[in-house]
């Protein structure tokens, strides 16, 4: 009698696992369906943003760290 009892259990847990992955990707279907996809254009727009962005900040970081190794050669009387 436990032996029937434990592959019964087994048997639900078999059903169970399939049946949620199947739910899962149903849901997933769903959800993906609500997804607002920027177009083209803001897709473009929001590149050529971060990559001037991206720029700019590089260029400030290098002036900061030319600036930092001018004041650091100086104070400790390196030949520049």
């Amino acid at each position: 009698m436990a032996k029937e009892v434990q592959t019964k259990e087994v048997k639900n847990k078999a059903k169970k696992g399939p049946n949620r992955f199947v739910k899962y990707l149903r849901d997933l279907k769903s959800e993906i369906k609500k997804v607002v996809w920027p177009s083209r254009k803001q897709v473009l727009n929001n590149t050529t943003i971060v990559l001037t962005l991206m720029v700019i900040v590089a260029l400030f970081l290098a002036a900061v760290d030319y600036g930092v190794s001018f004041l650091v050669k100086l104070l400790l009387g390196i030949d520049l």
